[in-house]
Protein backbone atom coordinates (compact mmCIF):
# COMPACT_ATOMS: atom_id res chain seq x y z
CA UNK A 1 0.00 0.00 0.00
CA UNK A 2 1.00 3.80 -0.87
CA UNK A 3 -0.48 7.12 0.43
CA UNK A 4 1.00 9.70 -1.52
CA UNK A 5 -0.36 13.02 -3.32
CA UNK A 6 -0.37 13.67 -6.94
CA UNK A 7 2.42 16.06 -6.56
CA UNK A 8 4.62 12.49 -6.37
CA UNK A 9 3.37 10.71 -8.88
CA UNK A 10 6.47 10.59 -10.74
CA UNK A 11 8.40 8.76 -7.37
CA UNK A 12 5.76 5.37 -8.06
CA UNK A 13 6.78 5.64 -12.22
CA UNK A 14 9.33 2.73 -11.28
CA UNK A 15 6.45 0.35 -10.31
CA UNK A 16 5.82 -0.63 -14.18
CA UNK A 17 4.39 0.97 -17.27
CA UNK A 18 0.72 0.88 -16.46
CA UNK A 19 0.97 2.53 -13.04
CA UNK A 20 2.96 5.24 -14.70
CA UNK A 21 0.01 5.28 -17.21
CA UNK A 22 -2.43 5.38 -15.02
CA UNK A 23 -0.52 7.52 -12.61
CA UNK A 24 -0.57 10.41 -15.85
CA UNK A 25 -4.09 10.00 -16.80
CA UNK A 26 -4.83 10.72 -13.25
CA UNK A 27 -2.74 14.09 -13.24
CA UNK A 28 -4.61 15.21 -17.03
CA UNK A 29 -7.58 14.28 -14.99
CA UNK A 30 -10.47 16.76 -16.23
CA UNK A 31 -12.13 16.99 -12.58
CA UNK A 32 -15.60 17.48 -14.49
CA UNK A 33 -15.66 14.16 -16.19
CA UNK A 34 -18.32 12.31 -16.35
CA UNK A 35 -19.29 9.48 -14.12
CA UNK A 36 -18.25 6.51 -16.29
CA UNK A 37 -15.54 3.79 -17.38
CA UNK A 38 -12.53 5.08 -19.51
CA UNK A 39 -10.10 2.53 -21.00
CA UNK A 40 -6.63 4.50 -20.60
CA UNK A 41 -4.57 1.44 -22.07
CA UNK A 42 -7.93 -1.22 -23.04
CA UNK A 43 -8.72 -3.87 -20.28
CA UNK A 44 -4.79 -3.57 -19.22
CA UNK A 45 -5.80 -0.06 -17.22
CA UNK A 46 -8.60 1.42 -16.71
CA UNK A 47 -10.20 4.08 -14.50
CA UNK A 48 -13.76 4.24 -13.54
CA UNK A 49 -15.15 8.00 -12.72
CA UNK A 50 -17.43 7.64 -9.17
CA UNK A 51 -19.21 9.99 -7.24
CA UNK A 52 -21.11 9.22 -3.72
CA UNK A 53 -21.50 9.93 -0.31
CA UNK A 54 -19.33 8.62 2.64
CA UNK A 55 -20.89 6.63 5.27
CA UNK A 56 -19.71 5.02 8.36
CA UNK A 57 -17.41 1.98 8.23
CA UNK A 58 -19.71 -0.25 9.40
CA UNK A 59 -21.47 -0.11 6.20
CA UNK A 60 -19.06 -1.07 3.81
CA UNK A 61 -17.08 -4.27 3.92
CA UNK A 62 -13.01 -5.10 3.69
CA UNK A 63 -12.15 -6.34 -0.11
CA UNK A 64 -9.01 -7.56 -1.89
CA UNK A 65 -8.00 -8.03 -5.98
CA UNK A 66 -6.23 -10.78 -7.10
CA UNK A 67 -5.79 -9.78 -10.63
CA UNK A 68 -5.67 -6.20 -10.43
CA UNK A 69 -3.92 -2.98 -8.36
CA UNK A 70 -5.91 -0.20 -8.05
CA UNK A 71 -4.83 3.30 -7.26
CA UNK A 72 -7.85 5.41 -5.66
CA UNK A 73 -7.25 9.00 -6.15
CA UNK A 74 -9.77 11.93 -4.87
CA UNK A 75 -11.27 14.79 -6.88
CA UNK A 76 -13.16 16.21 -4.06
CA UNK A 77 -14.32 15.71 -0.71
CA UNK A 78 -12.75 13.64 2.08
CA UNK A 79 -12.98 9.56 2.83
CA UNK A 80 -10.75 7.10 4.80
CA UNK A 81 -9.69 3.98 3.86
CA UNK A 82 -9.07 1.33 5.82
CA UNK A 83 -6.85 -1.54 5.27
CA UNK A 84 -5.47 -4.87 6.37
CA UNK A 85 -2.94 -7.38 5.03
CA UNK A 86 -5.61 -10.30 3.69
CA UNK A 87 -3.28 -13.37 5.11
CA UNK A 88 -4.89 -11.72 8.42
CA UNK A 89 -8.47 -12.06 7.82
CA UNK A 90 -11.43 -14.37 7.08
CA UNK A 91 -12.93 -14.39 3.78
CA UNK A 92 -16.66 -13.72 4.10
CA UNK A 93 -17.24 -13.55 0.33
CA UNK A 94 -15.59 -15.94 -1.72
CA UNK A 95 -13.54 -14.86 -4.43
CA UNK A 96 -15.42 -13.69 -7.48
CA UNK A 97 -13.30 -14.48 -10.95
CA UNK A 98 -16.01 -11.73 -12.79
CA UNK A 99 -15.23 -8.79 -10.71
CA UNK A 100 -12.12 -10.17 -9.42
CA UNK A 101 -12.60 -9.17 -6.18
CA UNK A 102 -12.89 -11.45 -2.64
CA UNK A 103 -14.79 -10.01 0.51
CA UNK A 104 -13.56 -10.29 4.58
CA UNK A 105 -14.78 -9.52 7.57
CA UNK A 106 -13.82 -6.90 9.73
CA UNK A 107 -10.19 -7.77 11.46
CA UNK A 108 -9.84 -6.81 15.05
CA UNK A 109 -6.89 -3.93 14.00
CA UNK A 110 -6.62 -2.26 10.27
CA UNK A 111 -4.19 0.97 9.05
CA UNK A 112 -6.45 4.02 8.19
CA UNK A 113 -5.80 6.48 4.87
CA UNK A 114 -7.45 9.92 5.52
CA UNK A 115 -7.11 10.90 1.59
CA UNK A 116 -8.44 14.42 0.45
CA UNK A 117 -8.06 16.22 -3.22
CA UNK A 118 -5.44 15.09 -4.82
CA UNK A 119 -4.07 12.49 -2.94
CA UNK A 120 -3.46 8.75 -3.81
CA UNK A 121 -3.44 5.38 -2.25
CA UNK A 122 -1.76 2.26 -4.39
CA UNK A 123 -3.35 -1.05 -3.18
CA UNK A 124 -1.74 -4.43 -4.01
CA UNK A 125 -3.23 -7.78 -4.74
CA UNK A 126 -2.61 -8.18 -0.37
CA UNK A 127 -4.01 -5.09 0.59
CA UNK A 128 -7.51 -5.59 1.69
CA UNK A 129 -9.21 -2.75 1.58
CA UNK A 130 -12.31 -0.27 2.86
CA UNK A 131 -13.16 2.31 0.95
CA UNK A 132 -15.82 4.96 1.60
CA UNK A 133 -15.74 5.43 4.56
CA UNK A 134 -16.67 8.52 6.82
CA UNK A 135 -13.35 10.98 7.79
CA UNK A 136 -15.36 12.69 10.16
CA UNK A 137 -18.46 13.08 8.52
CA UNK A 138 -20.42 11.90 5.58
CA UNK A 139 -19.11 13.85 2.51
CA UNK A 140 -19.60 13.86 -1.19
CA UNK A 141 -16.67 12.53 -2.80
CA UNK A 142 -15.64 12.36 -6.29
CA UNK A 143 -13.11 9.68 -6.57
CA UNK A 144 -11.67 7.76 -9.56
CA UNK A 145 -10.73 4.27 -9.24
CA UNK A 146 -7.72 3.18 -11.61
CA UNK A 147 -7.39 -0.53 -12.55
CA UNK A 148 -4.16 -1.84 -13.29
CA UNK A 149 -4.07 -5.86 -14.55
CA UNK A 150 -1.67 -7.54 -13.08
Amino acid sequence: MILDSLDNAALYHALGARIAAGLRWLIDLDPDLPVGRYPIEGDLVHASVQSYETAPGAEKRYEAHRNHIDIQCIVSGRERILVAPTPSLTVSEPYREEKDVTFYADPSASTSLLLGPRDFAILFPGDAHKPGCMAGGRDAVRKVVVKVRL
